[in-house]
């Protein structure tokens, strides 16, 4: 594909949406501040929007493909409502301590490993030098990292935290309002 577009790969929770253990539910689902603006604006500057999420909860047997996709469809309604939307929505179902057989598997999926963002490359013509993984732990960064775009942590969900492990050269930011500023200023700074 000759005009690959850049795109920005969201970790989901802690990220976008507050940080629930293993949300299992629509109704646990809350937009983080400010989010669906700075998606919106994402959008309206020319990148992709998608979100890449380890959900070890279900091989882990905690909910089902049928409840995380009311859960994506809830995401998707919450943000319709701030004029932004999601390009895709990736997942990684394994875990080698599952208990569900087809997902008790070791996977190149599972974050730190960057298979989501190589097939959402392949799936969505996506130009992974040019883009920016967005995420609140280290595994969201090494495996944005390995796919070969450019990463930011934000200090929400375990951020906080997460932030004293960053290797050097990586940057923390407090949410996802200075992730956009962030990641424009670069972008002009760039051209």
């Amino acid at each position: 594909m000759i005009n690959k577009k850049p795109a920005i790969f969201l970790d989901r929770d802690g990220t976008i949406i507050e940080e629930v253990n293993y949300l299992s539910r629509p109704e646990q689902v809350y937009l983080l501040p400010g989010v669906g603006e700075v998606l919106n604006t994402f959008s309206k500057i020319g990148y992709l929007l998608v979100v890449v999420t380890n959900q070890s909860g279900l091989a882990r047997g905690y909910f089902s493909e049928d409840d995380l996709k009311k859960i994506h469809d809830k995401i998707a309604n919450l943000l319709k409502q701030k004029n932004a939307k999601i390009d895709a929505f990736y997942h990684c179902p394994h875990h080698i301590e599952g208990v569900r057989p087809e997902y008790k598997i070791s996977c190149n999926c599972r974050k730190p490993s960057p298979g989501m963002w190589y097939q959402a490359a392949q799936d969505l013509g996506i130009d992974l030098e040019n883009s920016w993984t967005i995420g609140d732990k280290l595994i969201d960064l090494q495996a944005g990292d390995a796919a070969g775009t450019k990463v930011l942590m934000v200090e929400t969900g375990y951020g906080w935290e997460e932030r004293l492990k960053l290797q050097a050269g990586w940057i923390s930011v407090p949410d996802m309002v200075a992730a956009l500023n962030y990641i424009v200023r670069y972008r002009n700074e760039n051209l």
